[in-house]
């Protein structure tokens, strides 16, 4: 079964979630809802994005099912409580557990659970209950530190329930950063030591020209532990493919590799799928497809496609 990992949803209306005005004020995001198609911020807006995504998926033979990913408000550390006023895009569990439960042939539930919100074991345990194949966390952007020892009865329950952690890791250009001293994947040793297998979201990789370099920390990190590994989400950028050049010619780095796709983050195909490639793929308006036809033309081999599968032990 071919997993895709990482695939994001929006919440637009309160039982669901929040995306703020400012954030929908971005170009990043006004250009996605255009390319979308996209009206309105309201409930069918979060029809209409349903349905395009099961008509993506049904698009892309070669995906079996994707992870739909919850994401966790911002929490104060020493309160517990949600910070309303920095949370930026806010997506219950509830929502995208809903979505597999109408659609458990074509999803699979990702979880996101702040470690400084109050109840935050017990709303792990409430998701791994219901389903949830892993974690989905974004430091820099929820504003938490993977190294912060509130982190570590969430590493518990992980590693109890061998529940995969998904962490975004380098920097990040779609959200407002709220941290950016917790982008390296070295923040992640404490999960790894207390066994909890960790997938860092785009390898640690840069996010734009002159930002520092998170990659190296990841190779060191894949190479030291077993059960760390790394998605390719958003590696069909400019600024991350640089990383294709090492990933692709390493044997056991290449063996650390999962396929995300980061959708509704667009792919764009590097130089080196060549000619025929950057057109067949430059002209696919389905961007899951797309990210699809790239990495097969990268030479991706059926080992990278089934991984996900063992990692997140849908066949155990």
């Amino acid at each position: 079964m071919v997993i895709d990992c990482h695939v994001h949803v929006c919440a637009f209306t309160p039982a669901h979630g929040k995306t703020s005005a400012y954030l929908l004020s971005t170009i990043p995001f006004r250009f996605m809802r255009w390319r979308l198609g996209l009206r309105g911020i309201n409930e069918q807006t979060e029809v209409d994005l349903e349905q395009l995504l099961v008509s993506l998926i049904r698009g892309t033979p070669r995906i079996d099912r994707i992870v739909v990913l919850a994401f966790d408000a911002v929490y104060d550390r020493e309160s517990g409580a949600m910070a309303a006023a920095k949370t930026h895009l806010y997506v219950t569990n509830n929502y995208p557990m809903d979505l597999c439960r109408r659609y458990p042939a074509m999803m699979l539930f990702g979880a996101s659970v702040h470690p400084y919100r109050k109840d935050a074991v017990a709303e792990l345990e409430r998701c791994i209950a219901a389903g949830a194949v892993l974690l989905k966390w974004l430091p820099i952007v929820q504003d938490f530190d993977p190294a912060d020892e509130r982190c570590y009865p969430i590493y518990e329950v992980l590693a109890h329930h061998q529940v995969p952690l998904l962490a975004h890791t380098g920097w990040e250009k779609s959200l407002p950063n709220l941290n950016r001293s917790v982008a390296d994947p070295m923040l992640l040793e404490p999960a790894l030591k207390r066994g909890v297998t960790v997938i860092a979201a785009h390898c640690g990789t840069r996010s734009a020209p002159g930002e520092t370099d998170f990659f190296p920390s990841w190779e060191r990190l894949a190479r030291e532990y077993e059960h760390f590994y790394g998605d390719t989400a958003a590696l069909n950028l400019p600024t991350r493919c640089y990383a294709y050049r090492k990933l692709l010619n390493d044997y056991l780095l290449r063996s650390k590799l999962i396929h995300g796709s980061d959708w509704p983050i667009m792919p764009l195909p590097p130089l080196r799928v060549g000619a025929t490639g950057l057109i067949e793929s430059m002209f696919d308006a389905n961007w899951l497809r797309r990210d699809v036809l790239i990495k097969q033309r990268l030479g991706f081999g059926d080992d990278y496609w089934l991984r996900a599968e063992k990692v997140l032990r849908l066949n155990a």
